[in-house]
């Protein structure tokens, strides 16, 4: 209880941010389970209209994704695929980031691996190539039920994936969550913001909440002082522990 009461800001990856503006006061449960599942449905089907993916990349210091993502769409358009998408869609810490796209690009990128310097390039397991501009279609329904809902200023800092900066008002947080469904998630950039301080200035205790540690582990390669203080809560296992 007194983690949550000192608390000072909150922060969540893609969907997560829901969830950290439900801890913040900003959104209520209920709703924000509601806008979350228009979300989910709408990103669905923009899925299944175009055969695209995400791809997972760990890139040497010489790595430049800009140019390997334009390199991916040349081959896409040499293949006759109309306007193809491939672009940076997550930020996550030094040399590493997730590529989203045209399937045949993300193949393309795999294949040419060593060319662009990637140490490792490996397909996620998920249908669609999600915070690009393939997700468009999901757009309207998200931003149709955000303006059903009722969204409060937050009552601590929280900061937003599509520009790493804290939401500064109601209005602000309609625009962004609607936004971060075709935006590259900052991820990278918001742990800066989040643990810039003056020199000496010590850090603060950070918790990840929910299954699974990943955000710990970016952390540690964004900020390994931030990491120190870093501890990881995992819900289910309290639940089981208590039955």
């Amino acid at each position: 209880p007194q983690v949550v009461e000192r608390c000072v800001a909150a922060a969540g990856y893609s969907v997560g941010e829901f969830a950290a503006l439900v801890f913040a006061g900003a959104l209520g449960f209920a709703e924000a389970l509601y806008a979350v599942k228009v979300r989910a449905e709408a990103m669905q089907k923009a899925s299944e209209a175009v055969p695209s993916g995400m791809l997972s990349v760990v890139g040497r210091r010489e790595a430049n994704y800009k140019f390997a993502c334009l390199e991916a769409r040349k081959h896409c358009e040499s293949l006759g695929i109309e306007n193809p998408v491939c672009t940076v869609s997550n930020y996550l810490f030094p040399d590493s980031r997730v590529i989203a796209g045209h399937l045949q690009a993300l193949e393309f990128l795999q294949e040419n691996a060593r060319k662009y310097y990637f140490k490792r390039a490996k397909m996620l397991p998920v249908s669609g190539a999600f915070h690009t501009r393939l997700m468009e279609p999901a757009v309207e329904p998200l931003a149709e039920v955000l303006k059903s809902i009722e969204i409060q200023k937050p009552l601590l800092c929280v900061y937003s994936n599509v520009d790493g900066k804290k939401y500064m008002h109601s209005k602000h947080i309609q625009k962004l969550l609607v936004k971060q469904v075709v935006s590259p998630v900052l991820w990278e950039q918001t742990m800066h913001s989040v643990y810039e301080r003056k020199q000496g200035t010590e850090f603060p205790y950070t918790y990840e909440v929910g299954p699974g540690n990943q955000l710990g582990a970016i952390l540690k390669q964004c900020n390994l002082k931030a990491w120190k203080q870093y501890k990881h809560v995992d819900d289910l296992e309290d639940e089981e522990e208590a039955e």
